[in-house]
């Protein structure tokens, strides 16, 4: 072999020794990558003669290179491939386990999370009874949540109402205010209401507007008491669970405590799984119009007639009427539709 053929880890730069080694490639393996890559074909002899070193220990390193996808075998000689598709591949390797890693980062730091909770719940149990504040008049409860959304903007607002009194005293009375703190970014709403409650005068105005500004809000047949979380450490309790407010001249508990707002949280996050979406909207007032009309007696034709649309329109809004309702047929999903106030 020619002199000028030799290589040696000790003529290469150390930036190109260090950045390859980023990739896996130790100097050995750097010098040798090298070495194959000027000679471009060469066997185990002839690449340990250019190194200097042994053709067992040149094997080795030659076996390594090979599984790193950057040289090729090919009966007893080696190839160089092109650096841009070798190393290409090497690159995109490394950054699939970076990216693992990250993933795996990001857990982490979601899972201390949960351990600040329990630290909290472990501190608050150490250090005596939970913070408990009665709380009475319905004034008091809309101004409170308003103030406790100014101090840590924008908090979440979990709420579960389980009856029509306190539904139209939200209406009438209350809503105007949290939609407004809404609207501003200092709070958002996400409640869960009976589907009677819907048929309400006002109702519907209040709970689309909740929608428009930032909320969320569902429906279910029964929800089983008046709750409700203010971020991650406040929470109001009836003071009778499994009633509501209005039968106790609206007197409640203020339990300042991450353990029980992450219980009630977590309740709520069950019965929001279960409940089902408002039926109106864009989507949801096209099937509502339908399951009107044909609960009037109007077949498909007449009922695209009347709405102005066509005839496989209308019956595209009735299948998904029916999956939105999970009935079997436009019977069952008319039932339905009247069981949740879809038709009042």
């Amino acid at each position: 072999m020619p002199n000028e053929h030799r290589t040696s880890p000790h003529r290469l730069s150390d930036p190109l020794s260090d950045s390859l080694e980023t990739l896996g490639l130790d100097p050995a393996q750097t010098a040798l990558y090298t070495a194959v890559l000027r000679l471009h074909r060469a066997t185990r002899t002839e690449l340990a003669q250019a190194m200097d070193g042994s053709v067992e220990k040149v094997g080795r390193q030659l076996d390594d290179l090979v599984r790193l996808g950057v040289v090729d075998e090919r009966s007893g000689e080696y190839l160089a491939r092109h650096p841009a598709a070798a190393l290409g591949r090497v690159i995109a390797q490394r950054l699939d386990r970076l990216a693992e890693e990250s993933r795996r980062i990001d857990s982490a730091l979601g899972s201390i999370r949960g351990l600040i909770h329990d630290y909290d719940a472990g501190h608050d149990y150490q250090n005596g009874r939970f913070p408990v504040e009665l709380v009475s008049g319905a004034d008091v409860l809309y101004e409170s949540v308003v103030g406790m959304a100014v101090q840590s903007p924008p908090m979440a607002l979990l709420i579960a109402i389980p009856d029509e009194r306190t539904m139209t005293d939200f209406a009438h009375k209350f809503a105007d205010p949290w939609i407004d703190a809404q609207q501003r970014g200092l709070l958002t709403v996400q409640t869960v209401v009976p589907v009677s409650t819907l048929a309400l005068p006002g109702v519907r105005d209040q709970l689309t507007r909740l929608v428009e500004t930032g909320g969320q809000a569902r429906t279910l047949d029964r929800v089983p008491s008046w709750f409700m979380t203010a971020g991650t450490e406040t929470a109001g309790l009836p003071a009778l669970w499994g009633g509501n407010l209005p039968d106790h001249a609206y007197n409640f508990y203020l339990v300042r405590t991450p353990i029980v707002t992450g219980v009630l949280r977590t309740l709520f996050h069950e019965l929001w799984g279960r409940a089902v979406p408002l039926p109106w909207g864009r989507k949801g007032d096209g099937m509502v119009r339908v399951l009107r009309l044909a609960a009037q007696g109007m077949c498909d034709d007449s009922i695209a007639r009347q709405l102005g649309v066509s005839v496989r329109t209308v019956r595209a809004r009735f299948a998904e009427a029916m999956a939105e309702l999970g009935a079997q047929s436009r019977f069952h999903a008319g039932v339905e539709a009247a069981r949740r106030g879809w038709l009042g």
